[in-house]
């Protein structure tokens, strides 16, 4: 059931997703789709819009037989999500759709809805028994971010969530651990015995990892001035980045095994006091710029629905540090922000450079560092920089790399990045799911930040022109440390 049926999300993501996974032979026979929306609308009206979503946004040409084997299994509920009269109805559509089928029958709801629209959800579904489990049938929630707005609100949210459901129905979603690199990392990590030995203090330097767009806010000004690419990004898809880039080999696939390293990783990282906030931190906020000698974006405060004043940032780079024995000393630097040089991410684990005793009779001047390269979009690949001969009879040297793209070597199909997640949580597995205990963690990281922008809303903030590299005040996070971030700009 996808409460928002008619929304974007549900329209450029999980109807695509649904369709891949039926194209794929990953959905139930006995599977039904009940999309829920404000606005009266029959079945075959809905099927009609489904259909055409998916031509529009499953990356190919609907396939016949598939789009035959799932039309017959969607269907419309008409309801109002603050209205308890509605949910009355919605359970007794439920009855309607599941009496033609044996056995107890599992529900799976997703919240493809506005932040504001989820207590009142989550709490009619609670009141009206749609998430009781009896008899063997389970009943999941899926949440979609934010989880929370800081500390304080996210714990709330908790409350909320565990009034009405235990925490092995509540499934936070973020879409980035859908993807396939990240999934992988994990796989690159502790299936392969030449990374784990040096993959520590001893051996890297530093570790980049970098979410850029060119987008701006694409008509969601009002959300996102009230978020910030701090709320928006870091707290949750960079942060999970670094916790599967450091985390500690779980003892098994297990969920719950994986999760615990996940979070163990966001408690070892610390911000003491606004000094460290603001010696680590740097906010941006883009104005006026062109790409490649089109038309100059308008600046982020003259985008529809953001205050001309505004302060929100669109940009955030920062330094890390994750306290424990395997990565003390090493600094994380992160960074995620719109309208950028290009659309990018990635995690790049630089080593430290060898001894230069050896080369100092030789016409090397000096060594570049050996770099891993996780590419996780647009295109998802693993690549490692090393140093090689140049033949000839001096001894100079040169950088190579070897690459390995996926598209090379696995035949990929169309995905959303949601197909994954959305077959994990109808098979009852939450491992690339949020816990409460990591979402609350993540704001313990960020909080000094939030909580010198209480107190100061124009902190850290710097202006960056659209589709540049980001501010500058990001660069010398590197720079009077003698390293530097990975290119940005086209080229």
């Amino acid at each position: 059931m996808i409460f928002g049926a008619t929304g974007d999300l549900a329209m450029r993501k999980l109807l695509p997703a649904l369709y891949h996974l039926a194209t794929r032979g990953a959905l139930s026979p006995a599977m039904t789709i009940v999309g829920v929306g404000r606005r009266p609308m029959s079945d075959e009206a809905y099927r009609d819009k489904v259909q055409a979503d998916i031509a529009a946004f499953a990356g190919g040409d609907v396939e016949p037989g598939t789009w035959a084997w799932l039309a017959p299994r969607v269907r419309f509920a008409h309801a109002t999500l603050a209205d308890s009269e509605s949910y009355a109805s919605l359970a007794r559509r439920l009855d309607e759709v599941e009496g033609t089928q044996a056995g107890q029958v599992g529900r799976l709801f997703y919240l493809a809805t506005p932040p504001s629209a989820m207590p009142d959800i989550v709490r009619h579904l609670g009141e009206h028994g749609l998430v009781r489990e009896t008899g063997g049938a389970w009943r999941r929630v899926i949440v979609e971010k934010p989880f929370g707005y800081d500390s304080e609100s996210a714990h709330a949210l908790t409350l909320l969530l565990r009034a009405h459901l235990a925490e092995r129905q509540i499934y936070r979603i973020d879409h980035y651990l859908g993807k396939e690199t990240v999934q992988n990392l994990m796989a690159f990590r502790f299936a392969n015995g030449i990374f784990e030995p040096i993959w520590n203090r001893r051996y890297v330097d530093h570790v980049q990892i970098t979410v850029a767009e060119t987008v701006g806010v694409e008509g969601r000004g009002g959300y996102y001035d009230g978020a910030g690419a701090l709320r928006d990004m870091v707290q949750n898809h960079l942060f999970q980045l670094l916790a599967l880039t450091a985390m500690e080999p779980p003892i098994s696939f297990e969920a719950d095994a994986v999760r615990d390293e996940r979070v163990k990783v966001l408690h070892a990282v610390h911000l003491c006091d606004a000094d460290e906030v603001r010696r680590r931190v740097v906010r941006g906020q883009y104005v006026e710029g062109a790409l490649d000698g089109g038309a100059p974006a308008i600046p982020y405060r003259q985008e529809a629905d953001v205050p001309v004043a505004s302060t929100t940032e669109t940009f955030v780079a920062m330094k890390l540090f994750v306290e424990n024995w395997r990565w003390a000393d090493v600094p994380f630097y992160l960074r995620s922000g719109k309208r950028l040089a290009r659309r990018m991410s990635e995690i790049a684990v630089q080593f430290k450079c060898p001894p230069f005793r050896l080369f100092e009779d030789t016409a090397v001047a000096s060594f570049e560092p050996n770099v891993l390269v996780i590419r996780i979009q647009p295109d998802e690949g693993i690549a490692l920089r090393f140093q090689a001969k140049v033949p000839g009879a001096e001894v100079t040297l040169g950088g190579v790399e070897m690459d390995f793209a996926y598209a090379d070597h696995f035949a990929a199909a169309p995905a959303t990045g949601y197909e994954s997640l959305l077959y994990d949580a109808m098979c009852g597995d939450p491992t690339l799911f949020h816990r409460a205990d990591m979402v609350e963690a993540g704001w313990q990281v960020v909080e000094p930040i939030l909580a010198l922008l209480r107190s100061d809303p124009g902190a850290l903030l710097h202006a960056y022109p659209a589709f540049s590299c980001g501010p500058e005040a990001a660069d010398t996070l590197l720079t009077r440390e003698g390293r530097a971030w990975r290119p940005l700009a086209r080229g």
